[in-house]
């Protein structure tokens, strides 16, 4: 011990430990997930629970199948499926039939991640895998939403859940277009108050986005998350949004609104986050923050659909190990050579 009062530690090896486990990460990204997810069933009633019931147990289904057929241990117990489900679900819209729900949580896992060779190696976030399957399959149902705070909505379901497989759905109450759709074809915006508080129609997880915020903070604070992307994402599309609209107020919304409307929040917290689909350095996760802002900006602004957040992830996804090849860091004692993709 020196005269400061500091002490030297002298150890055996290994001086350099192990973080947090798969199982312990994705176990805390579920528990970030719950309030959020809480405040959905509060928001759509039995309808969103029965929805994200079926999008978990799809899931896991799928896994359990999966590797029982390639003779691979079982990995259900280490939660990654689980917060998979979780968050394909917060992605679909509230009354879309159970069918179909089961149909794209067995395509995400199946296509998403085993297609790619199972647990960390999936080039893409299964969940959006899934999402993206049922959007080009079933397009309408994927569109229609349900009007929020409804009457009954703890007790019982719209006839849509229950549709038999490739029947058509018949909806009850349906709303009308959501927060994007009004601003993307009407020129409507909706106040910032509400959208914070996810009082409108959209899909599941289109709800409170400050309870999603908490949970990304929580996951930061823990270093389960890292934070450069939601920060570049968020930050890029405040900018941007922000930009055009003094630029031309009565065209486009308010930062706000480009904020807190949509699936931006969920998005940018917990699916372009994905420890494999996303960069592993410091300055590729903020490219990839910056490259997935300006794809939702220019998305909804001047593209054909009212929401970009799903393509501008699974875009960014592709071109991940790209971004980390450009921006991968010198290798010490060594110089930079032409075409060798190292920086200083």
């Amino acid at each position: 011990m020196s005269d400061s009062g500091r002490v030297l530690e002298i150890d055996s090896s290994p001086h350099i430990r192990a973080g947090h486990s798969v199982d312990t990460i994705m176990r805390h990204v579920a528990y970030a997930l719950l309030p959020a997810t809480a405040f959905a069933v509060y928001v759509f009633g039995l309808v969103a629970a029965v929805t994200i019931g079926v999008a978990v147990a799809s899931c896991l289904l799928a896994e359990y199948f999966l590797t029982r057929a390639a003779g691979r241990p079982a990995t259900l117990g280490d939660w990654s499926v689980v917060v998979t489900g979780l968050i394909y679900g917060l992605t679909l819209p509230p009354g879309l039939p159970a069918w179909m729900v089961a149909l794209g949580g067995f395509a995400g896992v199946g296509i998403g991640k085993y297609l790619f060779g199972g647990l960390g190696y999936n080039a893409f976030n299964p969940a959006l895998v899934g999402r993206a399957f049922l959007q080009a399959a079933f397009p309408v149902s994927m569109t229609t939403w349900l009007v929020p705070l409804g009457d009954g909505r703890f007790w019982t379901l719209p006839s849509s859940t229950l549709t038999l497989p490739f029947a058509t759905p018949v909806y009850d109450a349906v709303s009308g277009a959501t927060p994007l759709a009004a601003m993307k074809f009407a020129g409507e915006t909706t106040a910032t108050a509400d959208l914070v508080m996810g009082l409108t129609s959209g899909s599941t997880g289109e709800t409170s986005a400050v309870l999603l915020l908490a949970g990304g903070l929580y996951l930061a604070a823990r270093k389960m998350l890292n934070w450069r992307i939601p920060l570049a994402i968020l930050a890029t599309v405040y900018l941007l949004s922000a930009l055009v609209h003094t630029v031309a107020p009565n065209d486009y919304p308010p930062p706000g609104f480009m904020l807190f409307s949509g699936g931006l929040m969920l998005g940018a917290l917990f699916m372009a986050t994905d420890m494999v689909a996303s960069p592993m350095t410091a300055r590729g996760c903020v490219l990839y923050g910056v490259l997935i802002g300006l794809l939702v900006v220019v998305i909804r602004l001047w593209g054909g659909m009212p929401e970009g957040v799903m393509y501008a992830i699974l875009f960014a996804n592709a071109v991940s190990p790209h971004i980390d090849s450009l921006v991968r860091p010198r290798v010490y004692g060594t110089a930079n050579r032409p075409g060798s993709g190292g920086s200083s």
